[in-house]
């Protein structure tokens, strides 16, 4: 009998770019492989690829991984199937494909391309300010309380069956928004009604979607300096100048404004409950005097109350939106912090005159928020399990906060002082006059592990770079523990 052999064109040698360290799976990894083979001419049209049984032997991968990579090829027109002969590279490819890059992203980066002004403004400002690893001292880490885990759980399963819901409502499902109505009422004094309320994917969301509806590219608005760096971000993309008035214990510092050194702006940003980086507290008499300037001048006020469930001492004071009288104040808020950033469910309270307009805009950005997520939370609230879970939250949060402070007044006292924060989830120190340039003190400690945020780099206009950031949230003790030794021998072994 004779055989007859195939005759191995090419294909025969080829041997694809496989990392078994990297992320991307293996039938994608190998499509992307024979891909570029194929783009760059490696791989000739026409030509057979090796079986999947000849192939699994020498390429070293299972017969299914390949299987799936060749039908990747085929649906995307890179190869064809012969019925009994084989696979074969396609004898024209789709037109405009170009080489992909290496799997990793490792490969020469094309040529740059131009980019919007504003976010031309916002990569001249470095990096993120919000490292995502869990660090010591990164802020914006959440504390796992294990019951509520159970209760969040419990919840989910029942709403699991949602997949054939068509789109919801635009401003969010209305038994969420009345419970969180419910809520503000008792917890900050707000006064609303569910609709007014719009359910957006966290803060960040909602301070776009009022940016967008209450000003016009070429407006000013006034923030805090230093200020929430995603806030001003977002004021730039809107193309808006950004004004910063500076911050003290008492807050925005408005005597400025009331001396009319600078035109009223058409909107002011504020966190007033807990200025964030700073952490202090907006007094009474400059809320009043910035509601009655707003009023008098006709501009909006937006304000940022992040995390006013977490105050440690005494009663929280009134909301900016509580002391209204003018409605001038629109009210934004989040799960985020008080229960999990993953949920992504943040939410705005507007003005009932301005709700169409609201209403309007909000497709253009966001058809309508998840569904799942607004059930769960909306059970989570009207079955009183909230306020148990913040009393939980705040003694944990205490705990950390006390540790934390511990531990810099034993080891770093003669470095730094300990600003402690009534309320919040961050702390903030200063610099005793050993060190005065806050983002060399970060840069070094980084190196070791540790994130201390420069509050300079959160500047407006003020050129203080004498202080830096600490974020006590999910601190373990020995987290801080070692964070702490750790800054304590970066001081001891740098000039700053």
């Amino acid at each position: 009998m004779t055989i007859v052999r195939r005759r191995e064109g090419p294909s025969a040698t080829f041997q694809p770019d496989i990392d078994p360290s990297s992320s991307a799976p293996l039938p994608r990894q190998l499509y992307l492989s024979l891909r570029n083979a194929v783009t760059q001419g490696r791989l000739a049209a026409g030509q057979r690829l090796l079986s999947t049984r000849i192939a699994a032997t020498e390429w070293g991968i299972s017969r299914g991984v390949i299987a799936e990579a060749y039908e990747i090829l085929m649906s995307e027109g890179f190869a064809v199937a012969r019925h009994g002969s084989g696979t074969y590279i396609a004898s024209t490819i789709p037109e405009g494909v170009s080489r992909i890059g290496d799997i990793d992203g490792k490969g020469e980066p094309p040529a740059r391309r131009g980019v919007s002004a504003a976010a031309t403004a916002i990569l001249t400002r470095g990096p993120s300010l919000e490292p995502q690893k869990a660090l010591p001292f990164v802020t914006g880490r959440i504390a796992h309380d294990e019951r509520t885990a159970r209760l969040l759980n419990r919840i989910a399963v029942r709403h699991m069956n949602y997949a054939f819901e068509g789109y919801g409502d635009i401003q969010g499902d209305l038994r969420l928004r009345a419970a969180i109505s419910a809520h503000l009422a008792v917890s900050r004094g707000v006064r609303c009604s569910p609709e007014q309320i719009f359910i957006t994917a966290g803060t960040q969301q909602a301070l776009d979607l009022a940016f967008r509806v209450l000003m016009t590219p070429g407006d000013t608005a006034v923030v805090e300096d230093p200020c929430y760096p995603p806030a001003r971000q977002c004021l730039v993309l809107n193309g808006i100048e950004v004004v910063g008035l500076p911050v003290d214990a008492d807050g925005i510092d408005i005597a400025r404004l009331l001396d009319g050194m600078i035109a009223p702006p058409a909107a002011f940003y504020v966190t007033p409950s807990n200025q964030y980086p700073v952490g202090s507290v907006l007094s009474l008499s400059r809320r009043l005097g910035l509601l009655s300037y707003a009023e008098e001048n006709d501009c909006w006020i937006i304000e940022d109350d992040y995390d006013s469930e977490f105050r440690y001492h005494g009663h929280p004071i009134a909301s900016l939106h509580g002391l209204d009288k003018a409605n001038r104040v629109l009210y934004t808020g989040t799960f985020s912090k008080a229960l999990l950033p993953s949920l992504r469910i943040g939410y705005l309270v507007v003005p009932a005159d301005l709700v169409p307009a609201f209403r309007a805009v909000r497709p253009a950005v966001d058809r309508c928020p998840p569904s799942f997520q607004q059930r769960v939370i909306a059970d989570f609230l009207e079955e009183g399990y909230f306020p148990a879970h913040l009393r939980r939250l705040r003694e944990r949060l205490r705990a950390s906060r006390d540790m934390l402070a511990g531990f810099l007044g034993e080891r770093l006292a003669e470095h730094m002082a300990v600003l402690l924060p009534d309320q919040g989830i961050n702390l903030t120190v200063r610099s005793t006059g050993s060190w005065d340039d806050d983002t060399a003190v970060s840069a070094a400690a980084l190196k070791r592990g540790v994130v201390v945020m420069p509050l300079s780099r959160m500047n407006v206009v003020s050129t203080d770079r004498l202080r830096l950031l600490f974020g006590f949230s999910g601190l373990s003790e020995e987290e801080a523990d070692m964070g702490t030794r750790v800054l304590a021998e970066v001081f001891g072994g740098g000039v700053f």
